[in-house]
Order: C-alpha cells, then sequence, then structure tokens
C-alpha cells in the first residue's frame, strides 16, 4: 500500500494498480490522509460539511460583547478632574428651607450657652477648688439680663456663666429656682441691647403634627438646630424633685446632652416649651423628647425673678388628703374633695364656704365637696392642686361644691401660700 496524488488533489490511501509498483519498491501501508473538512473515510470530492447560520450569529453576538467589555475596561476609564469642576446654577431656595433660615436668624440670638463649675476636694491636701461641672442651654426673658434655663443644669452647682451667641461670656448669678417644674432663672449684667429676649407662645392650643425647632448646644456644639414635629400633648414625667410635671410637650426634635433648658419653638419663632428630658436607654436622642410647656413657665418665671420661688395660690381651707378624698365617696357616694374646716374671717369663709363639723353627740356634720374649679372636674385633693397651679394669687375662681344633695356655685379668692 503507498499512497499518491488522485485527480482531486487529494492524498488517499489506495494501491498501486496492478502492475505499476516500480521495480525494487516495496509496498508499505501509511495511515490515510484526508483533506480538510473531509470525515474519514469520505471518498475524494467528499463536500465539507456546512457550519451553520444560527452558529455563526452567536460567535458573532459573543464576539461584540466581548469587545465591547474589553474597551470598556480598557478605555472608557474616565478622565480626572485635575481643574476645579463648573459650577452647577443651584436656584432659589425651597419655601420651607427660606422660612426656617429665617427662623434661625430671629430666634438664635436669644439663646445662651451656660457652664458650670462645682467644688472638689483634693483628699492629698485637703483643698477646695472648683472644676467644670456641666453645660446646658438657656434662654434670654428680657432685657434685664434675666435667663432661663433647666434647673438640672445649674443644680448644685456653685457658679455658672452664660455665653451669649455673640460669644461674649458673663458671670451669672442664680436669681431662683422652681424644681418641681425644672425650672431656673440666673441673671447677668450687660447692656440691653445685647439681650434680644425670645418671643413667647402658648402651649394650650398646640396640636400633634406641628412643626417644632430645638436650639441649643447639644454636647456643647453651640448654636445647633433640629427640627421636627409634637408627637404628642398632655405626658407627665417624673421631675428632678421627685415630683410629677403635667401637660409635657413630647417631640421628636432631635434632643441631646446640653439642650436641656433650650427653647423648643413653634414655626413662627415662638417659643412653645423648655427641653428638660429625653426617653432614652443610651443617654442620646432617641426620637422622644419633653419640654415643659410654655404656659407653665409664663407663670412660673415672673414669680422666680419677683419672689425667688414658686408661691402657689391657695384656698383658705383645710383638707386632708387621706380623709377629703375618702369621705365623700364612701359617705356621700360622690367625687369630690370635702372641706374639713374653714379659715376664720377669710375669704372663702366671707364667700359662705362650709367647713366639717362635729356634734356634742360625735356626729358629723360633713362640709360642702369640692366637685370642680372653674368647671374642671375635680376628684381628689391631688387634682384640686394641680388644677390651682394654674392660677395665680389673687384670681378669683368659681368652685362647684356639693352640700346636702344640692350643687352650688361659689366665687373665692385665692390667697398665696404653699400646700406642700
Amino acid at each position: 500500500m503507498s499512497t499518491y496524488p488522485d485527480d482531486f488533489g487529494d492524498f488517499t490511501a489506495r494501491p498501486y494498480p496492478p502492475g505499476t509498483l516500480p521495480a525494487g519498491a516495496v509496498a508499505t501501508a501509511y495511515p490515510p490522509v484526508y483533506g480538510p473538512g473531509y470525515p474519514p473515510g469520505s471518498p475524494p470530492g467528499y463536500p465539507p460539511p456546512r457550519v451553520r447560520p444560527l452558529t455563526l450569529l452567536l460567535v458573532l453576538i459573543f464576539g461584540l460583547l466581548a469587545g465591547f467589555a474589553l474597551y470598556r475596561f480598557v478605555f472608557d476609564r474616565g478622565s480626572p478632574a485635575v481643574d476645579p469642576r463648573p459650577i452647577t446654577p443651584r436656584g432659589d431656595l425651597a419655601a420651607d428651607e427660606k422660612s426656617t433660615i429665617d427662623l434661625f436668624r430671629k430666634a438664635s440670638p436669644s439663646v445662651v450657652f451656660i457652664t458650670t463649675r462645682g467644688r472638689a476636694m483634693d483628699f492629698t491636701t485637703r483643698n477646695v477648688f472648683e472644676v467644670p461641672q456641666g453645660a446646658g442651654s438657656g434662654f434670654i426673658w428680657d432685657n434685664a439680663g434675666h435667663v432661663v434655663t433647666n434647673y438640672h443644669v445649674i443644680r448644685e452647682a456653685t457658679s455658672a456663666q452664660v455665653t451669649l451667641n455673640e460669644h461674649s461670656t458673663f458671670d451669672a448669678e442664680l436669681v431662683g429656682v422652681a424644681p418641681e417644674y425644672d425650672l431656673a432663672v440666673l441673671r447677668i449684667k450687660t447692656e440691653a441691647s445685647r439681650l434680644p429676649p425670645i418671643a413667647i407662645g402658648t402651649s394650650h392650643d398646640l396640636q400633634v403634627g406641628q412643626k417644632v425647632f430645638a436650639i441649643g448646644n447639644p454636647f456643647g456644639l453651640d448654636q445647633s438646630l433640629t427640627t421636627g414635629v409634637v408627637s404628642a400633648l398632655g405626658r407627665t414625667i417624673q421631675g428632678v424633685a421627685g415630683n410629677e410635671i403635667e401637660e409635657v410637650i413630647q417631640t421628636d426634635a432631635a434632643i441631646n446632652p446640653g439642650n436641656s433648658g433650650g427653647p423648643l419653638l413653634d414655626s413662627a419663632g415662638r417659643l412653645i416649651g423648655v427641653n428638660t428630658a429625653i426617653f432614652s436607654p443610651s443617654g442620646s436622642n432617641a426620637g422622644i423628647g419633653f419640654a415643659v410647656p410654655v404656659d407653665t413657665v409664663n407663670r412660673a418665671v415672673p414669680q422666680l425673678i419677683r419672689n425667688g420661688r414658686i408661691v402657689r395660690p391657695r384656698l383658705p381651707v383645710s383638707i386632708n388628703e387621706s380623709i377629703s378624698d375618702r369621705i365623700p365617696r364612701e359617705r356621700l357616694g360622690v367625687e369630690g374633695v370635702l372641706i374639713l374646716g374653714v379659715d376664720r374671717g377669710s375669704a372663702a369663709a366671707q364667700a359662705g364656704l362650709r367647713g366639717t363639723q362635729r356634734t356634742a353627740r360625735g356626729q358629723y356634720l360633713w362640709g360642702d365637696v369640692i366637685q370642680a374649679v372653674d368647671g374642671k372636674p375635680v376628684r381628689s385633693v391631688t387634682e384640686l392642686y394641680r388644677v390651682l397651679e394654674n392660677y395665680q394669687a389673687g384670681d378669683t375662681v368659681t368652685l362647684t361644691v356639693f352640700r346636702n344633695g344640692e350643687t352650688l356655685d361659689i366665687k373665692v379668692p385665692l390667697q398665696p401660700g404653699q400646700y406642700r
């Protein structure tokens, strides 16, 4: 067996025709050789297999995708901005942004930064010296230099300093405190022109959802503004004096350590509360902050300036929490506060209020039972105290009293005094 080219130019293993083997040649078997595209055993001239169009299309698409990816990787890398970028025009500020900016510009000059110092002892030398104790916020109440803050900001401090919006600092003197409201009043001495009083609003007409703004010095970062809404109204929190503070405002505006004593403002820039506490497991803002309502502040601060303390108004009558609450329910079947006695010669006696008496036979003639003050229901001595805290000495109130099965309205002037 040998090979020779056939008529088609292909080398195919086949034997020489008989009698054509050259003299002396040795027949050798070689592996068959095929032309390109010819399957084994194909005869000469067998047409090569065709490539399907779909295969060509897929190969073409794959090549294009691979080429595009290579281009993006090698050439489309962007160009570094080695020169300052051109400025994109911003346009006008949004209306709510303008109002917030204007509010801060007007209110921030009335907000102050308060730092306190306390006494410490060197146990080695027994020397006593002052050390920084804490910091908080406050606001200017009037141009006479009175500054309102929280009581817990200056509690146990031996001295305090007030830093104004324009960074001038003054030593402050303590004017008065009301721990039951967590309020304190300081005073600094400087020109009235440098002391813009904060605008005063109201809190009794607030609504949940109103926008609020807190300005203060959280963590010592002075003149910081945060925003939020009134989250709830009428909350009760525990004050630093151990009593309950009523009608407190709850807000989600960020209030952190250092915000205490700062103002909570409405969208008109008016004071609606004094930031006093937060509810947080960590001690930082958790979206639940509380503020003493401005209606309470506006009653308490003038008394602190005038008297150095809160002088609660009182009815000139004798009541007892354990007796006055229980007897009306158990003996008379009504809710209210039983009057045990009436001060002789007082406005209450002149108005005709009656106290409880005991006959010679040991029987009790029950006195008047106070059921409402100016239409506000009163069911206990504690509620009576809370209602009267909304008044001042000298105010006249209308008491609704239960007497011998009848209900009467009696007007009584309030006198100065302390219940607790």
